[in-house]
């Protein structure tokens, strides 16, 4: 397992290749689609860089305003930021913050890397820019991966193994479905990928 020191090294080289790559998007594909449902890039860029802006009291107001919906709030977050804030400047507040120290509410950094890597994705993957999280960072999200993390995406993956086919990996047993490990990630993020990513008898369920 990392260590304290090593997660938040990858956190901040997560964050440096995602805002290297965002600053080199064009509007148009600021506005693309992303694996989250109803969500553009901006809207992906504002949730990643929610926690940089929002303070603890304003957040849990928000939260309060939203009557606990975790969900509806961040939604609602990201579309009042994207309408106040450029590309340029959503950029920048990745670019900004490589070493903030922000953790999810009761989280370790692990989850804050998990959360740079699984949105990032949302993001690379249908803008087919061919992004491949290196090794290093995906293997310390895979093996920080616990019940209650999946348990909020509420994947049935019963009687299927996810196998990866770009390293050791694999998670569950049953009926093989592989692929690469960033994109057996999405899967168990409840995200639905185009066609070609998986392999198996049970990929269509997984693919749109």
């Amino acid at each position: 397992m990392a260590d304290e020191i090593e997660v938040r090294a990858a956190i901040a080289a997560e964050r440096h290749d995602l805002a290297t790559l965002l600053i080199g998007l064009t509007e148009r594909q600021w506005d693309a689609p992303t694996l989250c449902e109803g969500w553009r890039v901006r809207e992906v860029v504002a949730h990643m860089t929610m926690p940089f802006r929002v303070s603890t009291p304003k957040f849990l107001f928000e939260l309060l305003k939203a009557r606990g919906n975790f969900g509806k709030m961040a939604d609602r977050t990201a579309r009042a930021d994207t309408a106040a804030l450029t590309s340029v400047e959503l950029a920048a507040s990745m670019t900004d913050n490589t070493r903030h120290a922000w953790k999810p509410p009761g989280g370790r950094f692990e989850d804050a890397l998990a959360h740079d890597v699984i949105h990032g994705l949302d993001f690379t993957v249908p803008l087919g820019v061919g992004r491949k999280v290196p090794e290093d960072r995906l293997r310390i999200v895979l093996d920080g991966l616990r019940p209650k993390n999946l348990n909020y995406f509420g994947v049935d993956l019963t009687g299927i193994e996810l196998r990866a086919d770009d390293l050791d990996w694999s998670f569950g047993s049953g009926t093989p479905l592989s692929g690469a490990a960033q994109d057996l990630l999405m899967v168990l993020c409840g995200r639905t990928l185009h066609a070609g990513h998986l392999r198996g008898d049970t990929a269509a369920r997984f693919t749109r």
